[in-house]
Formats: structure tokens, sequence, C-alpha cells
């Protein structure tokens, strides 16, 4: 039975599966299909290849065991925006919840959405980026962006019904896709060997890679792809004020989840190379590498296959998204540092609807500029340097508040927590040097940050003083 919450009428009504749901739901999206492709062409080695998603996975891993002890100490809607806001002060907050806004989530909605929609045009050949509703110059609509809108709105919509409403979605979708990679992972191995490809990629390995600075470089900077496609793990943490014994389940669905989601990555992975030599893998039609390991096993068929499979991966992603996200812009205006308005929640359903349509529309609007992808590209560095931050502020934290309850303490600390946030920077200096074109402007978004918060800050104080 749901129970009232501690964040201002939100109910606790998200389970252990429910919240572990929502951890591997949001990280599995599109990626895992076709990201493969790039990182094999940056690392040109089979054994960094797989080296790649192995670091990722322990990073990731480490993250979430680290978000897992702020999580159970603040269990309050909003995750990373109110860690972030406790440990350095609302100005960095503000930065996460600005960037998280402009583009991060809603940038990734819009992303996911045109994902689901490509895939769609498999079996709808009408969808496509070529089809135009209208077009006046480069500015237009096309039948493609039209259908990632709807998906947004149907998804928004229904997640307007309540947090139960979305995730009994979520539940069916991840079970569903989590179904599939372990099917693609199961076929692979019983029946999509290929000898040539065992021979070419596992009798050579390393393929004359040394464990040197150049490794170390070429693996840092192709873990970019590796890293997005398990992104969104800590979006259970938004809505920590609607999981029930957060204190319990929140460290231990993100444990759970990224495990899982971190094996089945892995799984996919090691079937690539078996199924493909790594030049096969290179140059796949489209990036799909899957699809063309499935062609292998089920000939012509692939395609509609792997499309079904990105479509139930790419909605149920978005409506993890969409139902976590609504809930930082919550908590941002429940500090002044938002639309007012956002902070209402429907009094029968108890979901933040207002917060939902602003995330909505915004996401719709990333959509028609058409530019959302390269937006995320600029947002790489940014996204990692909060999470960098984040763990960083459970070592501030340790030391400001040491009498804060902790029911759930990071495992390895301090050592793995460290790690990571000396991984994380030097894959961040790795960035600035190798990827200019993707970090200086991420780092300039949430810059650009610094005088929306004080104009926001300034109109807020002016309103405290005008009800005095």
């Amino acid at each position: 039975m749901a129970t009232p919450g501690k964040s201002g009428g939100l109910v606790q009504s998200l389970g252990l599966l429910d919240s572990t749901t929502l951890v591997m739901g949001s990280m599995i999206g599109s990626g895992v299909f076709i990201v493969a492709a790039d990182i094999g062409r940056q690392v040109q080695s089979p054994g960094l290849f797989l080296m790649t998603w192995v670091v990722t996975a322990l990073m990731t891993l480490v993250a979430a065991l680290s978000y897992g002890e702020l999580a159970a100490a603040m269990p309050q809607a909003g995750g990373q925006y109110v860690y972030l806001r406790e440990a350095f002060g609302p100005l960095s907050g503000f930065l996460y919840g600005w960037t998280f806004f402009t583009v991060i989530q809603t940038g990734t909605i819009a992303a996911v959405a045109v994902a689901f929609a490509k895939f769609l045009g498999v079996f709808l050949p009408a969808v496509s980026a070529q089809s135009w509703l209208f077009r006046l110059g480069p500015v237009g609509v096309n039948t493609q962006q039209l259908a990632a809108i709807a998906l947004i709105v149907f998804l928004t919509w229904v997640n307007t019904k309540g947090l139960r409403t979305g995730s009994i979605i979520q539940n069916v979708f991840t079970i569903a896709k989590t179904g599939a990679l372990g099917a693609l992972i199961i076929l692979g191995i019983v029946a999509g060997r290929n000898h040539k490809a065992i021979q070419s990629n596992f009798g050579d390995f390393w393929q004359g890679a040394t464990f040197s600075w150049t490794a170390v470089r070429l693996v840092g900077v192709a873990m970019v792809g590796a890293l997005f496609s398990s992104d969104s793990w800590h979006s259970v943490t938004f809505t920590a004020g609607e999981v029930k014994n957060p204190r319990r389940n929140l460290p231990l669905s993100l444990a759970i989840g990224v495990l899982a989601v971190s094996a089945l990555y892995l799984g996919c992975n090691l079937v690539y190379l078996m199924a493909l030599p790594l030049k096969d893998i290179q140059h796949a039609a489209e990036d799909r590498v899957a699809t063309t390991v499935i062609a292998q096993i089920l000939g012509p068929v692939a395609t509609q296959v792997m499309a079904i499979a990105v479509m139930v991966s790419t909605f149920g992603c978005n409506n993890g998204l969409i139902l976590s996200g609504a809930r930082v812009y919550y908590a941002m205006a429940g500090d002044g540092l938002f639309f007012k308005s956002v902070r209402k929640l429907d009094p029968k359903t108890h979901a933040p609807v207002q917060s939902l349509w602003v995330q909505c529309l915004w996401a719709c609007g990333l959509t028609l500029t058409g530019r959302y992808g390269d937006l995320l590209d600029y947002v790489i560095f940014a996204v990692l340097l909060f999470y960098v931050l984040t763990i960083i502020g459970l070592f501030v934290l340790r030391r400001t508040r040491p009498t804060m309850e902790r029911p759930y303490r990071a495992i390895g600390y301090p050592v793995l927590p460290a790690l990571y946030v000396a991984a994380g920077v030097l894959i961040e200096g790795l960035l600035l040097v190798y990827k200019r074109n993707y970090t200086w402007p991420g780092l300039f978004l949430v810059v650009l940050g610094v005088p929306v918060y004080w104009a926001w800050s300034r109109k807020l104080r002016n309103a405290q003083e005008a009800t005095k």
C-alpha cells in the first residue's frame, strides 16, 4: 500500500522491483546496439574494445555504490541536484539542474524518441527524415520528428496519470528489453559463433596494443560511447521521495540494476567479438552491429527483429527518463530556482503534472531543432563532471556533516570513490585535449547557468522581501 512521502505530498509507492527496473530501464536505450562500431574504430584492438566496456562497468558500479550512500542519507525528490546542493551550496545544485533541463535530460529524451521513430520507419516507411510535412529552407517538420514528438507527448500524458501507471509501463518494458538482450547473448553464443571472427579477435587479442599511455588514451576517449550507453543509472534517485523504505531500497536497486545491465552489456559485446571480426564491427552498416550479428543467425528477418527490440528498448527508456526527470525540476522549484507552478502536484494522482509538461515542451522543441544530437555531444564533458563532483561531495559531507544518519555506507570508501574521481578527472583531461569541439561548448553551457542563477536568486530575494 502506498504511504505519504516526505517530499511535499509525493506518495511512496515504488517498491524494490519498481526501483530496480527504473535503474535498468533508464540505462538500456539504443546505445548498446550501435556504439560498438565507433568504439572499435577508435581503439583498433579487440582487447582494448572489451577493456573499454569493462572499465565503464567498473566505474559505473563504483559510482552507483557511492550514490547509494547519498540516496539513503537524503531520500528526497531531486536526487543528484539535492546531493550537490547539500555538499557545495545552491549554485552547484542549480548549475546541475540548469544543464539537466536544457540539454542532458530533455536532449536525451528527444534523441531516444527519434531513435524509436527511426526504427518505426522499418515498418512504416512513411515515417522518415526525408518525408517533410512542411519545409521552409532549413526549417520544417518531417514525419520522423512528428512520430518522436507523439511518443514524448504520449509518455508524458501516461505519467501524469500517476506514478503507479508510469512504473507499471516501466516494469513491463524493462523486463521485455532485458529479455531481448539476454536472447541476443544466448543466440550469439549458441548459433552466432564465427570461427573466423574468434580466430581473428581472440587469436591476436591485443593486436599490437600494449599497456602504455597510448592504450590509456584510446580507452579513455572511446569510453564516451560506453559511458553514455550506461548513463541514467541514477534516475531512481530523482524519485527518492516516492520510494518505499528508501534507505534500504535505493542503494539496493542501484547496485542490482547497474550490476545486471553491466553484465548484459559485457555479454553483448563479447558476442559481437565472437560473431564478427573487429573490422566488420568497425564498418557495420549504419553502425548497427547487433543487426549484423543477428543477420548471420536469422537472415534478412534480422532487420525487423532488431527494429522491434530497439523500439521496445527506447520506449521503456524514454518512459523512465520522462518519469524521473520531472522530479528534478519539482525539487528545484521547491528551492525557488525554477518556475513556481512546477512545484504543484495533481491532488488525485500526486504527480508533478506541470513539471512533466514543461519537460515535454522543451524536449519536443529540441526534437524539432534537429540539433539535440550535437547538444548531447557537447555536454559529454559536463555530465561526467557532475558525476565526479557528486562523488567528491560524498567526501565533503562525511567531513562537514559527520552526524548525518547513513543507513548505508559506500562500499570501499574512501578507496573506490577516490579511484572513480581519479579516473573521471583523467577522462575529462583526455576529452579536453582530444575532443575539444565537444568539451568546451559543454563547459560554456554550464557556465552560462551562473548569470541565470544570479538573476533567479535576485528574483527570489525580491519576492521574499515583498512578502515581509
